[in-house]
């Protein structure tokens, strides 16, 4: 296919989306949960179509050199399967946003002024390797009232495909547009350029995936974006912290799964006691089969412990690797996060109720937490069925991107024939 037949048929997809997203706008809730919860069923009856399609990925992926960490996000499993299924029908059992009133008052002069949630029309959502990904972003389109027009990556082509046929099916039985949700049906890198320029087809777009997605999608989109850039995340053990909190909070930050954007990617430990669980945090980590870089401090407590060079301190790892840091206190903890965060999620471990509050205050993450790990940066641990993304953005949405954030709202003036003087 030549450049402009692309266009031509990215274009054709963009006035599908436009014309879905007016019927779907208006849809029912009945209808859209209908919608998902047979989708829902559709994954769980072809689980088997799902996992052969991800074998066929797996298998390119693994001879195209991909890392451990790229492989974890392009696996699926039954587990993950069903993790998925459980989504859509969680995402169905939220109130639905869509012409919520927000706020509601009456002038003087008799009007009647409401705030009413609307949907934000149609998403574009660029991605690369999750292939869940296709079923969290189809699910919360859905349910916001927006069609949506999904670039999968080229490693998880095949995977998302069968998601996608089994979210359309729950279109079908609920008598939904069919262009309500749609995949780019190419693997072909001159179909995201095209698709950021589509301004007269996509309301805002959605980048899921590395670095230099993000960093081309943020210098080539003339759309508006929900978008992080990276997920440099912290956990600060304070000098006031229980120890086998501190234990258990740390390890899971880092290695439950090393590939999200959630993991913590560097430990800052209170100068206080530094002593005191400084060894024992390295040592778990060690023992879990995390690399472990440090600062001078941190070298000294165990010999198996790398040096850390100046660029650690600004890396998203993203695998097996941490790097730590002594500090002095919770302004030297927030110091650093003002430096080297990238305002995604940032946590403290403190019984400190005075150092908690100053941490949640100064810390300008989208999510900041206290005594918890950062792993549940996640809108589905959020209560909010599944995201779309973590926004670091300060317009719009902040934080995980669910059904709400999926919204923009009007006003609605009621009058009885009044007339301005």
């Amino acid at each position: 296919m030549t450049d402009s037949q692309l266009e031509t048929s990215m274009f054709v997809m963009g006035n599908r989306a436009r014309a879905a997203a007016r019927t779907l706008a208006q849809a029912s809730t009945e209808k859209k949960n209908a919608a998902l919860v047979a989708a829902a069923r559709a994954l769980r009856d072809d689980a088997d179509l799902v996992l052969a399609a991800n074998a066929r990925d797996m298998a390119a992926g693994a001879e195209k050199g991909l890392g451990p960490a790229m492989l974890d996000r392009l696996r699926l499993d039954a587990g993950r399967i069903e993790a998925m299924a459980r989504g859509l029908d969680e995402v169905a059992a939220l109130a639905d946003p869509v012409g919520a009133v927000m706020a509601e008052w009456t002038r003087p002069n008799g009007l009647r002024i409401a705030r009413v949630r609307v949907p934000l029309g149609v998403i574009g959502i660029i991605y690369e390797s999750r292939p869940n990904v296709t079923a969290d972003a189809g699910a919360l389109c859905l349910k916001s009232g927006n069609a949506a027009i999904l670039r999968g990556g080229s490693e998880s082509f095949h995977s998302s495909t069968a998601i996608m046929d089994c979210l359309r099916r729950g279109l079908a039985a609920a008598k939904l547009p069919a262009d309500s949700l749609q995949m780019v049906p190419t693997t072909d890198r001159e179909a995201v350029g095209i698709m950021l320029r589509m301004t007269r087809h996509i309301d805002v777009i959605v980048p899921r995936g590395g670095k230099s997605l993000i960093e081309r999608v943020i210098a080539e989109s003339r759309i508006p974006l929900f978008q992080h850039l990276e997920g440099i995340c912290h956990t600060y053990v304070d000098g006031s912290s229980d120890l086998e909190m501190a234990r258990q909070v740390v390890l899971n930050a880092k290695m439950r799964r090393t590939g999200i954007c959630g993991a913590t990617e560097t430990l800052l430990v209170d100068r206080r006691v530094a002593a005191s669980h400084l060894p024992v945090l390295i040592g778990d980590l060690l023992e879990a089969g995390c690399e472990v870089r440090g600062d001078e401090a941190s070298r000294a407590v165990d010999p198996r412990v790398k040096p850390a060079l100046t660029a650690d301190w600004d890396t998203e790892y993203l695998d097996a690797i941490i790097a730590v840091k002594v500090v002095n206190g919770v302004g030297g903890a927030i110091a650093h996060i003002g430096a080297h965060g990238s305002q995604h999620t940032d946590a403290i471990v403190t019984e400190d109720q005075h150092a908690a509050d100053r941490f949640i205050a100064e810390v300008d993450s989208a999510i900041v937490m206290h005594n918890a790990s950062t792993q549940f940066a996640d809108g589905g641990e959020f209560g909010m069925g599944a995201e779309i993304g973590i926004s670091t953005g300060k317009l719009h949405a902040r934080g995980p991107v669910g059904v709400e954030q999926l919204t923009s709202f009007k006003y609605v003036v009621r009058g009885t024939g009044q007339t301005r003087v």
